[in-house]
């Protein structure tokens, strides 16, 4: 069955590289911890406010 999970992060200016990789490893534990054997897509989308990029969130699309 494929099923998807979504995560999301706030961004902070300066601080970007950090906040991205605790997404990856948010993604990463959600794989490990549920024996995820086959990751179909993983996708990113910003989210705006008043043309700024305020966030991010991620798509795991994987097969159960």
């Amino acid at each position: 069955m494929v099923k998807v999970k979504t995560f999301g992060e706030p961004l902070q200016i300066f601080r970007v590289r950090r906040e991205l990789d605790e997404l990856d490893q948010q993604v990463n534990e959600f794989i490990a911890k549920n024996g995820i054997k086959k990751v179909i897509s993983v996708s990113d989308s910003p989210t705006t406010e008043n043309g700024t990029v305020i966030g991010l969130i991620r798509v795991l699309v994987y097969e159960d």
